[in-house]
């Protein structure tokens, strides 16, 4: 399926292709730049010229109700702007900052005051979110603010209905339960009780409504959504792990997924060891197992990042992954760290789809 004509003269006059940062069966999600006047914008672009047949009319709903939510939450500076918007294809800005299972703001009380504000503006306007359960869906701007993103399940209303009034209290409900996960101290006693009590639509959701949505998204269509990484984070990845752990020379390993032009999501494997070699002889043993596909880039590197407790920086590893290096320096807390990051960047192996988001004035270290 092919982009209007119209659709695709903008794009062709107007985009430059970036980093793919989604791809699934509703859509096509790719970070670029965007050239409104005689300015070049960060931008994302969601297309619609990707999606099977099966899926169309469905991905086409959610885009609809995703430019609608957009167009009227334009100036209220609580997600991205709507740059344009087309038939089939539609360009919002780029929000600096990353999603909030990436920033986990730990005791961050500030961030989920700003959260709370930023709903409430949506919710004035007359505009539900209605996916917020998802940490991906709340991001953490470099300027420490809370901002909203993929608007596709938004619903937008003309009065404050009772309808409305559920939608919005499950949407707060939601960004409670972020806040008792990353800063519980912070709860108010108020915050607790609607916590404490879904609202009879939920209720009824998960009872009936929930169990169909898992059925069709996980059997018909083959998707899973744990943290953009899809089927394959959840059910490869645990098995990649073990097996790589087998191999003596391995001390660790950390997988994440980035999105693939060519396979829609690709496994991307850090190994802590010493010999650089090794890499070689893992996709070989990986191979011989006969069991997940490998992972689509293997990286051997000194040390994995960690955090106070020793685990591994997913957050961070996956940025690398994903070519976002622009996002990576606000989360490095020294010039340590930036260091120590940059002899993993140097050596990074998913240089397929790049694109330079490094501008001068980040502090990265140069090589």
């Amino acid at each position: 399926m092919s982009l209007p004509k119209d659709d695709a003269a903008v794009l062709a006059a107007r985009w430059t292709e970036g980093v793919l940062l989604k791809r699934d069966v509703f859509s096509t999600v790719e970070r670029g730049r965007f050239r409104d006047g005689d300015r070049q914008l960060d931008a994302v672009l969601r297309r619609l010229d990707q999606v099977p047949w099966w899926s169309y009319l469905l991905a086409r709903h959610l885009f609809a109700r995703e430019r609608r939510a957009l167009a009227l939450a334009r100036d209220l500076h609580v997600g991205p702007e709507l740059l344009w918007a087309g038939r089939r294809a539609l360009v919002r800005s780029f929000i600096n900052g990353v999603a909030l299972h990436l920033a986990k703001p730990a005791g961050d009380v500030a961030y989920f005051r700003s959260a709370k504000q930023t709903l409430h503006r949506l919710h004035r306007a007359g505009i539900c979110h209605n996916d917020l359960a998802k940490e991906q869906n709340w991001l953490r701007g470099n300027d420490g603010q809370a901002y909203l993103t993929d608007f596709q399940l938004a619903a937008c209303f003309k009065t404050r209905s009772r309808l409305f009034r559920i939608a919005a209290y499950e949407d707060l409900r939601h960004l409670l339960k972020h806040k008792r996960s990353y800063a519980p101290e912070a709860l108010t006693l108020k915050e607790r009780r609607v916590l404490a009590r879904k609202s009879f639509v939920a209720s009824i959701w998960l009872a009936t409504g929930k169990k169909v949505y898992r059925a069709i998204t996980r059997g018909l269509f083959n998707f899973t959504d744990r943290e953009g990484g899809g089927r394959r984070l959840v059910n490869d990845a645990p098995v990649l792990v073990d097996l790589i752990r087998r191999n003596p020379d391995v001390r660790d390993t950390a997988i994440v997924a980035f999105a693939d032009r060519r396979t829609g999501v690709g496994l991307y494997a850090f190994v802590e060891a010493d010999r650089i070699a090794l890499e070689a002889q893992l996709r070989d043993e990986l191979t011989a197992a006969k069991g997940p596909k490998p992972p689509e880039h293997i990286q051997v590197v000194q040390a994995l990042p960690r955090d106070g407790a020793g685990k591994p920086r997913t957050e961070i590893l996956q940025l690398v992954a994903m070519n976002q290096l622009d996002l990576i320096e606000p989360m490095m807390a020294s010039d340590t760290d930036r260091v120590f990051l940059m002899s993993i960047l140097e050596a990074r192996k998913n240089l397929r789809d790049r694109f330079n988001f490094e501008t001068a004035d980040h502090t990265l270290p140069s090589s």
